[in-house]
């Protein structure tokens, strides 16, 4: 289902897909902070987590042919208190060299893997020339 994003280096994902394209726009489903052996990464870290997703993100982006200036939004999913959310924040404000497109931050209570505390989603456009 995900052979090319696996081969890529993305961990399998068995029931989903990691994108469809639909023209310019690239859907992406939340990107988690796996290793291409799909073990979490990271834990009890979530300026690395969040660094992983988005390391993730770029290799998703450039299996379909897609690049990081296409980004247009994120949405940063983060579990725990305060701290983990301004530690997240600055894994992506660092990854982004200080550049980060538009972003909604939001604490959550759980995310999908045990011991997971970010989860990245991505509005993708390729720039037309």
């Amino acid at each position: 289902m995900n052979e090319a994003e696996v081969r890529a280096g993305l961990a399998p994902t068995p029931n989903y897909r990691y994108a469809d394209i639909d023209g310019h726009q690239l859907f992406v489903a939340g990107q988690v902070p796996k290793d291409s052996s799909g073990n979490l990464v990271g834990i009890d870290d979530p300026t690395r987590q969040a660094r992983v997703c988005l390391d993730n993100l770029r290799t998703l982006l450039s299996v379909h042919r897609f690049v990081v200036d296409d980004i247009r939004q994120l949405t940063i999913y983060v579990v725990g208190e305060q701290q983990n959310l301004g530690d997240a924040w600055e894994g992506v404000v660092s990854w982004f060299s200080d550049d980060v497109p538009p972003a909604t931050l939001l604490g959550v209570n759980l995310l999908g893997y045990a011991q997971q505390l970010v989860e990245i989603d991505a509005v993708v456009i390729r720039r037309r020339d």
